[in-house]
């Protein structure tokens, strides 16, 4: 008889969250599941490790039957820890992370604890996934979400992932009657225009609150912000690599220049 795969689930939002609750639903049904996840929220932590104070595991009953731990560190922490320590000398088969609750869909991508832990298992060579739900609330539905975590996953079990190992899903806030697919599309140019919210202690000191709102530049409809706007699923073939490869032959000049000046 095969063996299950094994899938290691972790998220950003913390191990009590329900959006992991959701994702380790999802995945008992297809492989043995292993949860290691932050002890408390961590979003926004993006690609954060701890190095200059301890990191602790603490083995937690908080899924039915499922081996699970949770961390004190990041969500990187989580992956590094999961496959240094809990499941070191494991093949870990995929790992998933989510479901988090806010997209992180366009340039959230680099702010997303959530995907930064299935990218730091990507480095491993592992297939991951990061799924998240345009669902904020903290109670919020995630049975939209479970019925296309499962064909996705399914897909990255049986196919595997050839030219890269980690794919960005997000699934629109919609019931699951109204959403109209899934795209495989690419991310969109946005960024975040932000203030600060001055306001004012007890005590009288100034503290600064972080507020903004989203502003996509990109019209394209091939983008992660036009199939969620259009109530499609989008899911976004991601990588490390930040190389802007269309700007190296416009800096070569460089080369030439700083050879010349070391032969002066």
């Amino acid at each position: 008889m095969k063996e299950k795969p094994l899938i290691l689930v972790t998220n950003d939002d913390g191990i009590t969250a329900p959006g992991i609750r959701a994702l380790v639903e999802v995945m008992r049904e297809i492989g043995q599941v292993v949860v290691v996840a932050p002890d408390k929220p961590q979003s926004g932590q993006g690609h954060a490790l701890t190095l200059n104070e301890p990191l602790r595991l603490e083995k937690r009953d908080v899924f039915d039957g499922i081996e699970a731990y949770s961390c004190s560190g990041t969500p990187v922490d989580c992956v590094k820890l999961a496959k240094n320590v809990v499941l070191k000398g494991k093949k870990i088969d995929l790992c998933v992370s989510g479901v988090n609750h806010g997209s992180n869909a366009s340039i959230n991508i680099i702010y997303s604890g959530t995907v930064s832990a299935a990218m730091e298992a990507s480095f491993e060579g592992i297939n991951s996934i990061g799924f998240s739900s345009l669902a904020y609330s903290h109670d919020a539905d995630m049975e939209p979400a479970k019925h296309f975590i499962r064909p996705i996953a399914d897909h990255v079990l049986k196919h595997g992932l050839t030219n890269c190992k980690l794919l960005n899903v997000n699934i629109p806030d919609l019931p699951t009657a109204k959403i109209q697919g899934m795209k495989v599309c690419r991310q969109a140019i946005a960024k975040w225009s932000e203030e600060y919210d001055i306001r004012e202690d007890p005590m009288g000191k100034k503290y600064y609150w972080l507020t903004g709102k989203f502003v996509n530049f990109d019209k394209g409809t091939d983008t992660d912000v036009w199939a969620l706007e259009n109530g499609f699923v989008s899911i976004v073939p991601s990588q490390p690599d930040l190389t802007a490869f269309n700007a190296i032959d416009e800096l070569k000049p460089l080369e030439e220049t700083t050879f010349a000046n070391k032969l002066g």
